[in-house]
């Protein structure tokens, strides 16, 4: 069985004193920690680069889920794993060889996922389910963190369960970004998740470790 995993996306921590926000949320039970890596081209946003996920690197003790929502991923691959991703994920819409880009971070060694925007259909990654470890539903349309949760985000987990089950895939992960909360991580988690994704409600709490603790005893 999976285990069910809380990732803080460091995109609403403090970036002033992100090693304090790290060791904060690390000290509180998450479990992954999300880095959302923007263009400003494939989304309207720009973060940050493969120099900054490096310097996160060091001073975190778990694991590393890399986001990358830019164009023609492919070319950043051996960067962003070189700076200590151990999840690399890509989105189906941003690159037109996608079978390939996945071939190439699944030979240097990384867990390789695939990112569906709020319009796309699962059957995108239909014919790839071979070559991923991990399937990330957008739940809200990329580029900037504090959004709410699109709701057919359910059925359209329950539609990529069928899918992996048909499929004999279903060790591979599911994970969901965007808008999830304390109040709606139970039915995301009942639709099929098991990587959640938190930003604002994290870093925004007045208390973010016991948010933490609250979201995965509502899942567990």
């Amino acid at each position: 069985m999976k285990t069910k995993k809380i990732a803080p996306s460091l995109l609403s921590a403090d970036f002033s004193n992100l090693e304090k926000d790290i060791k904060m949320v690390e000290q509180g039970g998450a479990h992954v920690l999300h880095l959302d890596i923007m263009d400003g081209h494939f989304v309207p946003n720009i973060t940050f680069g493969p120099f900054i996920v490096k310097a996160i690197n060091k001073v975190a003790t778990i694991p590393l889920d890399v986001h990358l929502m830019i164009e023609n991923p492919g070319d950043y691959i051996d960067a962003f794993i070189d700076a200590g991703a151990d999840y690399l994920t890509i989105h189906a819409e941003a690159t037109p060889h996608l079978h390939r880009v996945l071939q190439k971070i699944k030979a240097r060694g990384v867990k390789a996922g695939v990112s569906l925007n709020p319009h796309t259909p699962i059957s995108m990654i239909e014919n790839v389910l071979e070559d991923i470890d991990l399937v990330l539903i957008m739940s809200v349309n990329p580029g900037f963190g504090g959004q709410s949760f699109i709701q057919n985000t359910i059925d359209k987990l329950h539609r990529l369960q069928k899918l992996l089950k048909e499929k004999n895939a279903e060790h591979i992960e599911v994970e969901v970004d965007g808008g999830i909360k304390i109040e709606n991580i139970k039915e995301v988690c009942d639709a099929g998740c098991d990587i959640f994704v938190a930003g604002s409600a994290i870093f925004k709490a007045d208390n973010p470790q016991k948010a933490i603790q609250m979201m995965f005893d509502r899942i567990t």
